[in-house]
């Protein structure tokens, strides 16, 4: 590797550590879980202990006065309310999921949403939708039509993890904040919650694990750097990457998550396979389409390029 491609291939690996942190999260969730901690609790502690790691984040980062800025932008402020109440519907589905044997419904939304993602940006943004665009889309129709049988009912948790997250995406693809500033002022948003969630559980008996003794605090603290340290991977990896690069590795996480699900035993029944057969041909397109975008991009630079 000459000394020019060590950035791409740091970069490269960095991305491959962030989608396997969020693919492998399930792990973390599910031994939480038998350690005694209940889907709610896992999700109070996520909110609570996320703003530390956020805080010391932005303060390593320099980005205080930024932070300032935007707690001070009313109208700022709002927007990241609203994606803070999204990401955290999008925590919740995916913590009781993870708790509670439904893995590979989760992984399914999470192949759903760059899907989701090109519809979405045709329809807000008048953004270009190719013929690779459109066939991904269709196929993974046809996987979450399948699915839908498989399962007897819709999808739901799918569906919502795949809407929450695209409905925040778009929100912080208006918003003017950083991932890092952008991602802290949400978690401020989100810990008085986290406190109240977390005060009504003890006082109700259905808490309290996490400050039970050193190892639940131990747990509970690994949540919120769960949290926090892939979207910051994500972060180094997304300015140094082309959009084909990241559109082949961000499938890698609902990959991992749907093998954590095979892994549990998880119910996984010949139609079920056959709809995931839809979505990873639908998810391949996606990525084929990114990557020839990419290339036709590159190409056409170099050619406009004096010689």
């Amino acid at each position: 590797m000459s000394p020019s491609d060590a950035p791409n291939g740091r970069a490269v690996l960095t991305a491959v550590a962030c989608y396997s942190l969020w693919g492998l999260m399930p792990l973390l969730f599910m031994a939480m879980a038998h350690a005694g901690f209940g889907a709610p609790e896992i999700l109070a502690h996520r909110a609570v202990w996320s703003v530390f790691v956020a805080g010391a984040l932005v303060l390593a980062l320099g980005q205080w006065s930024a932070a300032r800025r935007v707690l001070g932008d009313v109208r700022t402020l709002g927007w990241l309310a609203l994606s803070a109440l999204l990401i955290a519907i999008n925590w919740g589905v995916y913590v009781w999921a993870t708790t509670h044997h439904a893995t590979l419904e989760a992984s399914l939304g999470y192949y759903i949403n760059p899907l989701m993602n090109i519809a979405v940006g045709a329809v807000l943004f008048r953004e270009r939708m190719d013929r690779w665009g459109v066939a991904a889309i269709v196929l993974a129709a046809v996987g979450v039509a399948v699915q839908t049988v498989a399962l007897g009912h819709l999808p739901v948790l799918s569906l919502i993890l795949a809407f929450s997250f695209c409905a925040y995406g778009v929100i912080r693809k208006r918003v003017a904040a950083d991932a890092a500033t952008g991602l802290f002022v949400e978690c401020l948003v989100l810990l008085p919650l986290g406190l109240a969630l977390l005060v009504w559980l003890e006082t109700h008996g259905q808490g309290g694990v996490g400050f039970a003794s050193t190892s639940g605090l131990i747990w509970a603290l690994s949540s919120g750097l769960a949290t926090v340290l892939p979207l910051v991977l994500f972060s180094s990896a997304a300015r140094r990457l082309p959009l084909s690069t990241i559109g082949f590795i961000q499938f890698l996480a609902p990959t991992l998550q749907f093998a954590v699900g095979v892994w549990s035993g998880e119910h996984f029944t010949l139609l079920r396979g056959i709809s995931f057969a839809f979505i990873w041909a639908g998810a391949g397109v996606f990525a084929l389409g990114a990557w020839r975008r990419s290339r036709a991009a590159r190409q056409a630079i170099a050619a406009a390029e004096p010689i």
